[in-house]
């Protein structure tokens, strides 16, 4: 399909360090990454310019640390290195399918992945590089969902995909919930003023300001990426108004 019929042709996919592991279960399963990995080819091969922000929570969760004495600072860098290692894994599994990839780090760490420039960056997907970028901010105290809104305004990006393992945007863990309300629209306020689990506010203030959309879908079924860069009504859109 050509790039021309794309909706969205530059897009941000954030994919947290659960998509890396089975559910409920810490660590790196090959199968998960290469599940990803097969997806992610497949939007490639759309002509759209992929730049995935990857998480680290499947491997060292921060904050958890943070509480159990290591200092906040300390602790947030060693999420930082645990996004690096979730990249390579991804890497290696999207280079098996012949994906042409780059992983760029928000840290120095030349010897494994190239530092991020945001003309680098761009440039790789103007040439159909897939982007793994890694490492956040670079800097404590930012989750890597915020690390995400920046990125997709840093190099121009149409649209930030935040993948989950539900369907979008529900009023309650809808796991938990039954009664649990699915939204298909939302409005940046709504998501701040009703404190919906999306994003942390950070992120969602950063998009708001730069009017990103943001679409909230479901990693886990086949096809839906593709959906929404064709503009479809896939998961929750979160957009301004």
């Amino acid at each position: 399909m050509p790039a021309a019929k794309l909706a969205y042709k530059r897009v941000v996919l954030k994919i947290s360090g659960e998509g890396f592991c089975k559910q409920g279960i810490g660590g790196i399963d090959g199968e998960e990454v290469a599940s990803i990995a097969s997806r992610l080819k497949s939007v490639s091969a759309l002509g759209a310019e992929l730049a995935v922000v990857v998480g680290g929570g499947n491997l060292v969760r921060g904050a958890q640390f943070a509480q159990a004495g290591v200092g906040r600072a300390t602790a947030d860098h060693m999420g930082m290195l645990a996004t690096v290692i979730n990249a390579l894994a991804l890497q290696g599994a999207l280079e098996q399918l012949g994906a042409e990839t780059r992983v760029a780090t928000a840290i120095a760490m030349e010897d494994v992945a190239e530092p991020y420039i945001r003309r680098r960056c761009m440039r790789h997907l103007e040439k159909g590089r897939i982007v793994i970028l890694a490492g956040g901010t670079g800097n404590p105290y930012f989750t890597t969902d915020t690390a995400a809104a920046l990125r997709a305004t840093e190099i121009g990006a149409s649209l930030l995909l935040k993948a989950t393992k539900v369907d979008g945007v529900y009023s309650a863990d809808p796991k938990k919930d039954p009664q649990a309300r699915f939204y298909s629209r939302l409005s940046y306020m709504d998501v701040l003023s009703q404190r919906l689990q999306v994003m942390d506010s950070t992120a969602i203030s950063l998009c708001m300001e730069n009017n990103m959309p943001i679409m909230v879908i479901n990693l886990m079924k086949r096809g839906n990426i593709e959906a929404a860069l064709k503009g479809e009504q896939v998961g929750t859109l979160i957009q301004g108004g």
